[in-house]
């Protein structure tokens, strides 16, 4: 019997990734695609997985807001995201339509969880924080390799962290909340406040910085979630020393207050820059088999 093959699709803000492969993670086709308009970019999409193998279903994890409700008359949207140009669009109506198979949504965080629930870092986790730095900050909780959702996905990138008062007159960039976690600690971020591309940035004082911020939300979310595992992707933790400066300051901020793992344990980076197209193939093969 002809093995079944699923679609994938990590929508970011910078790029798309797309993928064919199997329910066990293989993948056998891959592409990438500039985030540009939402015509040109969905059009590049319908392309690329008409011109491979047929797939029986499509996993999309997006960028965000997105509605995740079925009952929604929004349902399958991105809703109001400060992408420019990217509000209100139907991405998993829209690909469903031009590709003519069911597809399943999630945030790209979300799946970036799945595909490391099932092949990366947390396979032997029974709930865990995935969280991703990049261009913005995401972030999710996994339970048994099923996003957890409360009213609506969780929102770890908008989390209010202090702003520390380092008088420099830096009030964020996050569009709806300034200082925010995303508005402080993004890539675009990092390069609004300091005026250099973050991968060129040597200053061992910014990446002091960068780590505090990430640091802290981490605490946060040991408080209030208590999971067994974090796992952090995403651009930004390329740096060198950034994961073991994070692990340092969290361990100073609990103050002995909980006994956690071995931080090298606790607190490891993604496995894989793929591990969401990964998640979203899973999706589409777990939910629309």
């Amino acid at each position: 019997m002809e093995e079944k093959l699923y679609g994938g699709v990590e929508a970011g803000g910078t790029k798309f990734i797309c993928a064919v492969g199997s329910g066990d993670g293989t993948i056998v086709s891959r592409t990438e695609i500039p985030t540009t308009d939402v015509g040109q970019t969905l059009q590049a999409v319908v392309d690329f997985f008409k011109q491979n193998s047929a797939i029986v279903s499509l996993g999309i994890g997006s960028f965000g807001p997105v509605d995740l409700n079925p009952s929604s008359p929004q349902f399958g949207f991105i809703t109001h995201t400060p992408k420019a140009g990217w509000a209100n669009t139907d991405i998993k109506g829209s690909l469903e339509k031009s590709l003519g198979v069911s597809a399943v949504l999630e945030t790209d965080v979300n799946c970036a969880g799945i595909g490391e629930k099932f092949f990366g870092a947390a396979q032997a986790a029974h709930n865990f924080v995935y969280i991703t730095v990049g261009t913005g900050i995401g972030g999710g909780l996994i339970i048994d390799g099923v996003p957890y959702h409360g009213a609506g996905h969780l929102e770890i990138g908008h989390m209010r962290i202090p702003h520390e008062p380092l008088g420099d007159g830096f009030s964020g960039i996050c569009s709806f909340h300034k200082d925010c976690l995303e508005g402080l600690a993004s890539g675009p971020a990092i390069e609004a406040r300091w005026g250099i591309k973050p991968q060129d940035i040597t200053a061992p004082e910014v990446w002091e910085l960068e780590a505090t911020y990430i640091a802290t939300a981490l605490n946060n979310l040991v408080m209030s979630v208590r999971p067994e595992l974090f796992v952090i992707g995403g651009g930004v933790m390329n740096r060198g020393g950034l994961i073991e400066a994070i692990r340092a300051k969290l361990q100073t901020s609990i103050n002995g207050y909980l006994d956690l793992p071995s931080l090298e344990s606790y607190v490891v980076p993604a496995s894989s820059p793929d591990n969401a197209v990964l998640g979203a193939i899973k999706l589409a093969a777990t939910t629309l088999a």
